[in-house]
């Protein structure tokens, strides 16, 4: 009997020493987790989680989810997981990215501990996360002006010229007018006549 009672004490003790070396080390640090969003890297969202009670980092896994709504309410995204980030030890991240629009992020944790925050987030149009912009096509080039049929419009100078071409015409023409029969006609009277004369002269002389 006494051997039975020692043997139960005994067990009674080292399953209190198992317990209090497997206590959970959120007792450690205060069982609370102080999570707090940060902002977002190209609409990838950022948050740091410490130890609320001590401010330092968590070693072990980090379990938290991140849900967002637009800003009018008609989307609603996630629930995404957190990853550890590359840059900081108590740094986290989304592997997917919001959409460009004006987000409300709630961040929430439930290992090792609990923890939630919420903020305000505005993705910029342009981001690799965001679909790409339709590029614009170039404008049409303009057609070449039609070729004119209509001979090209006299120049200042084309009158003069056509005047000056026009004048030795005009004096040909003169000379064929009724001005130019009557002055030779008047000629070869007045060649007769001096014939006329010439002869009866001559004929003068031969009688004397």
């Amino acid at each position: 009997m006494r051997r039975a009672l020692l043997a139960a004490a005994a067990l009674t003790l080292a399953g209190q020493a198992l317990s209090t070396t497997a206590a959970p080390a959120a007792l450690a640090h205060g069982g609370t987790l102080d999570v707090e969003i940060t902002g977002h890297s190209f609409g990838h969202v950022r948050t740091t989680v410490t130890w609320e009670n001590d401010s330092d980092p968590v070693a072990g896994r980090v379990a938290a989810t991140v849900n967002a709504v637009s800003a009018d309410g008609t989307q609603n995204i996630g629930p995404w997981k957190l990853i550890p980030a590359q840059d900081a030890a108590t740094g986290y991240t989304t592997a997917e990215a919001l959409p460009p629009g004006r987000w409300t992020v709630t961040v929430e944790a439930g290992h090792p501990g609990l923890g939630r925050d919420q903020a305000e987030l505005t993705v910029s149009p342009g981001t690799p996360a965001s679909p790409a912009a339709p590029q614009s096509s170039p404008p049409p080039e303009a057609a070449p002006p039609a070729a004119s049929a209509a001979p090209p419009a006299a120049g200042p100078d084309e009158p003069a010229t056509a005047t000056a071409a026009a004048a030795p015409d005009a004096a040909a023409d003169a000379g064929t007018g009724p001005a130019a029969y009557l002055a030779a006609a008047g000629a070869v009277l007045a060649c007769a006549a001096g014939l006329a004369v010439a002869w009866r002269i001559r004929r003068a002389r031969a009688h004397t």
